[in-house]
């Protein structure tokens, strides 16, 4: 289980993932150069910026509904486990000719659909990871109507944008080393001794 920094620590880490691995050249091709970065809504709603890049747009988390009031496996718990959530993604391609828009994005598209797993190795350590924990990138199926309501809410224009699904990501609580709680009440039987 992660701490606060969790949310945050995903998508930077499929950012940089995708910005570690992505090619010179490709086939006997020069790639287009492009960058890889989170972008919050403030920053989609800017002028968009020149050059070849894939955004990463957190546009929303959800209770991961499999891993309710769930603990870790093995670790006793009292009271509410860690908090699961599901982060969706809009991957977005701003590109300055259409081949290096499709080029960019459909090489990220191919990246998260052969390494669909983080593991604790590749997941920034700002959210204290345990050494056993995976994030598993699910594509996600976006209707067009949801699509359009989130560029509609945006102020650039509607962009080539695929979306995606970072599960499970476990917040732990606060308590996380678990002091056993108060006791505050007890009860005594008294009784006549067997013999």
């Amino acid at each position: 289980m992660a701490n606060v920094f969790g949310v945050h620590s995903v998508g930077s880490s499929i950012a940089t993932f995708l910005r570690n691995t992505y090619p010179q050249a490709l086939a006997g091709r020069a790639m287009p150069a492009c960058e890889f970065a989170l972008a919050s809504a403030g920053q989609l709603a800017g002028e968009p910026e020149e050059g070849n890049r894939v955004t990463l747009f957190l546009y929303r988390i959800a209770i991961n509904e499999h891993g309710r009031q769930r603990g870790r496996p093995g670790v006793p718990t009292e009271g509410a486990g860690g908090l699961g959530l599901d982060l969706h993604y809009l991957m977005t391609a701003w590109g300055m000719t259409p081949q290096d828009e499709q080029v960019a994005l459909t090489w990220a598209l191919r990246q998260l659909h052969q390494y669909p797993v983080l593991d604790a190795s590749s997941l920034s350590p700002e959210a204290g990871w345990a050494a056993d924990e995976v994030i598993q990138i699910v594509p996600s199926e976006l209707s067009t109507e949801d699509m359009m309501r989130i560029w509609d809410a945006l102020t650039p224009s509607y962009r080539l944008s695929v979306s995606w699904v970072a599960r499970l990501v476990r917040i732990d609580p606060d308590d996380a080393g678990g002091s056993a709680r108060p006791v505050v009440a007890g009860r005594f039987a008294f009784g006549e001794e067997a013999r």
